[in-house]
């Protein structure tokens, strides 16, 4: 199987890192970001890549092009002129896909087993809630205890992990993000399936905190 990574994205809200840098490759703890996913796949036998840039497009190209050898992968790039969203970038790689295939956002650092998600059809991996703000918790009133930013097992959010095959290119845009025309149409079809991953690491670098905080996590778990 391939695997599709997203990495066209401005990264807006961690410049001036990226000023210069496309988010991909921002480092977290020594290693660009996008290092870390390669190596994940890997361990799953994915060798297959199809980077999908934008901004600061050539600067990623040559990075992954002189390090292909070193990380014992193929890829190959699409590119885009203008922003497409996540469902249009996808869509302009029909014709380099067969069968199934992986696609994760380039900003995601996750140990997420991805053979739990190769199942038939459109497979979203689902991790908890993190919440981003302490929650009390109180009875008849009264305030019983303090817990600091815990995650909320009761909900779930769309990891950035995907597991699709072809028939995802009949509901892809031309233009637009996939999470907000491709997926609430499957939903209604009941051809969307969420695959939960309880005790997985899961973090998604949007900010520099998030930066800091995978540089301290991330070497126990991948």
């Amino acid at each position: 199987m391939k695997a599709v990574i997203l990495a066209g994205g401005l990264g807006k809200r961690l410049r001036p890192l990226t000023d210069d840098l496309p988010k991909p490759l921002i480092e977290v703890a020594g290693k660009p970001i996008i290092e870390w996913q390669i190596e994940w796949f890997k361990k799953f036998n994915v060798y297959d890549f199809i980077i999908l840039a934008g901004y600061k497009k050539e600067i990623l190209i040559d990075w992954v092009t002189k390090n292909q050898n070193r990380l014992g992968i193929n890829a190959v790039f699409s590119t885009e002129s203008e922003p497409l969203g996540t469902g249009g970038a996808i869509k302009k790689i029909k014709n380099l896909i067969t069968g199934d295939f992986f696609v994760v956002n380039g900003d995601v650092l996750t140990n997420i087993d991805m053979t739990k998600l190769i199942q038939e059809g459109q497979n979203i991996a689902l991790v908890p809630l993190r919440s981003t703000y302490g929650v009390i918790k109180h009875n008849n009133g009264l305030i019983t205890e303090f817990v600091e930013k815990p995650i909320l097992y009761d909900y779930w959010m769309n990891s950035g992990v995907y597991k699709f095959n072809e028939e995802i290119f009949d509901y892809l845009p031309d233009k637009g993000d996939i999470e907000r025309t491709a997926f609430p149409q499957l939903a209604r079809e009941g051809k969307l399936k969420g695959v939960k991953f309880t005790d997985s690491y899961w973090i998604s670098i949007d900010s520099f905190k998030d930066i800091e905080k995978a540089s301290e996590e991330i070497k126990k778990y991948l």
